[in-house]
């Protein structure tokens, strides 16, 4: 059967397709990732995402393969992981750890105190869109790029002497992907489009323009429905489960994913339902990328970071990856890969969607890396590490979410392993909100991950001043986990101080009493609550409590080798490289050991970081470019920054240090979405810092960026500055106070406090001299 779809006239197709090419801007200016060649790889295709939905590029040319994702497709079921009557064990557990039987503690737990089931669930693949061009052998001028600004992936070439592109976007106001074939002669597109999927339970169906791809996950009961219209001016026909389209200048796929998903405890929804209604009401293509990039420019615009342009800028972004492990004289770079993250962000984590995972939104397997899911004893936090500098604090609704669902199924296992109140969640946690240990108990007992999360709310709160948000949301969050700690925390037989057992210093050392990185993150949550309860006039005796119990917690100490201990005890391996440098939590993302406060500590830990070497996996680098700029040292943190822009060609390499992909993807390896926004924030860190509140201007500049604009960067106590330097040198900097509170400013030794009035903008010199 032959159907015809008519869209535009075929002098409308053309002349937007030759318009679209001559406006497309010098190389060397664009905030785009572009390269020569198709993929070879998954980890060479170009991401796009709309939060729920997520693709992968791969831009080939006889076949174009668009793998993508829905975020709520995972193995597993609504269910509670929390362990019943664990907690009849905790003392028993403690005592063998007072007593040094490391061994006999982790048996006994493994054996009573683990979650059930011992593994949480994996995020799954859901399927592929194969656009099959069998004609097109004959290619030149071949260009494949992303567009960071517009949110667009597109691919042109020439084949024979006929010139055919592919625009690729994911809109948020659709909930839809949509991707445009065009020809630049008119009735020269033919092509085939077919669905397929790697779930071994997988129907494809379709009738006159519209295919049907059904998949139901192995290990659940989860499934989903992904639909696809054809929209084009050519021949459509319809045979074995694929769409044949003839003689078109230009046809329109647009793509539709949901699942039966509702919430962690429902999974009664309709999945082809809902697929269909997003289809249904999906705008033409014009309107919907008109729509699609005033969203997407709405949140990425509010910032822009302008770096020297080199040489190397101009080269395909592989062809730069590479050259810059030699040559790293290429600024502009650092600047491309803080869009890419800023990007990514939106892409993968937008209001109404689910928080950004271990690989974003974004994977092609059904059994991937530590199954793509929520680890939060490091990874989930670094992955919103950028988001309120980088101006998209609506990018971080989306882990609150998840912190509110976490303070609910985090209650029930404090209660039944720990007879505790308040909440809690272990290091690991997936979209059933599982909050119970899990895997093994040398390292899946480890009880701040929920503290860890919970400061997120503090720091949107710093960055926005939003009081609504702290009483409505924040505060109470945090409270509940405060709560659990003040009834988990036990003292130490030996010191006599408040302790975190048993516990873990992720993920090294086994099972312990007092691990270093819990006593600070538990210093800052109780610190955020009692600061919050002052600034909402609440909860004093509550507050008074903390602060007590605060300073009875086990402080920080400095061992043998001179290093901050990441333990109660001084038992460091001076020799270890282990990717995990937990204890250092308390330099960043904490705050409690600064140059200036504790000088002792910071050497310490400096020391500490030392021993564990500057090599690691992908996110440890980018956390060690964090920890470089805090101690303010911009060129050892430039070291790390060419570490983390290592290049790792092949995929397919799954041992050795971290680094990027072609596409610049974070190699742990294999890939992890984390270190491209723990990286970006490090570059960040470089620029401003804020967390001791006063706006620290270029505080830790390496030489090898001597001259640069940033505009929009946020800082807290919402403020956004504008600032420009050169010769390493500031030159000027545009304040605007977003909540008019008393601003102060810091560069070098100079130092200027004043008052603002909201939305007023203040502008200082090099001299930081009002002007």
């Amino acid at each position: 059967m032959i159907f015809r779809f008519l869209q535009l006239s075929k002098a409308t197709l053309l002349a937007g397709f030759v318009i679209s090419l001559c406006m497309t801007p010098s190389h060397a200016q664009d905030l785009k990732l572009w390269y020569k060649q198709p993929s070879k790889q998954w980890e060479d295709a170009l991401p796009v995402g709309n939060g729920s939905l997520a693709a992968m590029v791969f831009g080939g040319v006889e076949n174009e393969r668009i793998q993508f994702n829905e975020e709520t497709l995972w193995t597993g079921e609504p269910r509670s992981y929390a362990h019943k009557g664990a907690s009849q064990y905790l003392a028993q557990i403690r005592t063998l750890l007072n007593e040094g039987k490391q061994k006999e503690a982790e048996e006994l737990a493994s054996e009573h105190f683990m979650g059930v089931p011992l593994r949480q669930m994996a995020y799954q693949a859901f399927g592929d869109v194969h656009i099959d061009f069998p004609e097109h052998r004959n290619v030149s001028d071949y260009r494949r790029e992303l567009d960071l600004e517009k949110g667009i992936a597109q691919v042109y070439y020439k084949n024979g002497n006929v010139g055919f592109k592919r625009e690729v976007f994911a809109s948020y106001p659709a909930k839809a992907i949509y991707i445009k074939l065009t020809a630049d002669q008119s009735g020269k597109l033919n092509f085939a489009v077919r669905m397929d999927a790697i779930h071994a339970q997988k129907n494809i169906t379709g009738h006159a323009n519209e295919l049907t791809l059904q998949v139901k996950v192995e290990n659940g009961v989860l499934e989903g429905v992904a639909k696809m219209k054809v929209v084009t001016d050519g021949k459509v026909s319809h045979e074995n489960g694929k769409i044949n389209v003839e003689n078109a200048t230009a046809a329109i796929l647009i793509l539709s994913a949901a699942t039966n998903y509702v919430d962690y405890q429902n999974v009664n929804g309709n999945a082809a339902a809902k697929s269909a209604a997003i289809l249904k009401n999906a705008p033409p293509f014009d309107k919907a990328l008109k729509e699609h990039i005033a969203d997407h420019q709405r949140l990425f615009g509010r910032f822009a970071l302008h770096l020297p342009v080199k040489a190397n800028s101009a080269l395909p972004t592989d062809e730069r990856l590479v050259k810059f492990k030699d040559n790293p004289d290429d600024p502009a770079f650092l600047a491309l890969y803080v869009q890419y993250a800023r990007y990514l962000l939106i892409a993968s984590s937008r209001p109404g969607t689910h928080a950004a995972n271990l690989q974003g939104k974004w994977n092609h397997q059904l059994k991937p890396s530590w199954d793509s899911k929520y680890t939060v004893n490091i990874n989930t936090e670094m992955n919103y590490w950028p988001v309120e500098m980088g101006n998209l604090p609506e990018c971080h609704r989306p882990l609150f979410a998840m912190i509110a669902d976490l303070s609910k199924t985090g209650a029930a296992v404090a209660k039944e392993h720990y007879n505790a109140n308040g909440w809690l969640v272990h290091h690991n946690t997936d979209v059933w909100r599982g909050a119970a240990p899990i895997n093994a108990s040398n390292h899946g007992i480890w009880v701040t991950g929920g503290a860890w999360l919970s400061l997120h709310l503090w720091e949107h709160y710093r960055f926005t001043q939003d009081k609504t948000f702290l009483e409505k949301t924040a505060y109470p969050l945090m409270k509940g986990a405060a709560a659990f700690f003040v009834d988990f925390l036990v003292k130490d037989p030996k010191t006599g101080m408040l302790i975190s057992s048993p516990s873990n210093s992720p993920e090294n050392g086994g099972l312990v009493a007092g691990p270093t990185m819990d006593h600070q993150i538990i210093r800052a949550l109780f610190k955020a609550c009692i600061e919050s309860a002052d600034v909402l006039k609440t909860d004093q005796d509550f507050a008074a409590k903390l602060e007590k119990l605060s300073s009875q917690i086990a402080p920080n100490q400095v061992g043998k080798a001179g290093q901050l201990q990441e333990w109660m005890t001084d038992i460091d391996d001076t020799t270890s490289h282990h990717r995990h440098v937990s204890h250092l939590w308390g330099v960043y993302p904490g705050e409690e050991i600064t140059p200036e406060k504790t000088p002792e500590l910071i050497q310490a830990a400096k020391k500490s970081l030392g021993f564990r070497g500057d090599d690691g996996t992908g996110w440890s680098l980018a956390w060690k470019i964090n920890y470089w700029a805090r101690f303010l040292d911009g060129e050892h943190a430039y070291t790390m920054i060419r570490k983390l822009f290592n290049p790792i060609m092949d995929a397919s390499v799954k041992k050795g240090g971290g680094g990027s992909y072609p596409n610049l993807f974070d190699a742990h390896p294999p890939f992890q979405i984390d270190g491209n926004f723990g990286g970006a924030a490090g570059i960040l860190e470089l620029l401003a810092q804020s967390h001791l509140g006063e706006l620290h201007l270029l505080p830790a500049l390496p030489k090898a960026l001597p001259e640069g604009k940033v505009s929009g960067l946020v800082a807290r106590g919402a403020f956004e500055i504008t600032m420009e330097w050169k010769n390493g040198q500031l030159q000027r900097v545009d304040v605007l106070s977003k909540a008019g509170n008393p601003c102060h400013v810091r560069y070098g030794s100079k130092r200027v406090t004043f008052d603002t009035v909201k939305g007023k903008h203040y502008k200082l010199n090099a001299d930081l001299q009002l002007q």
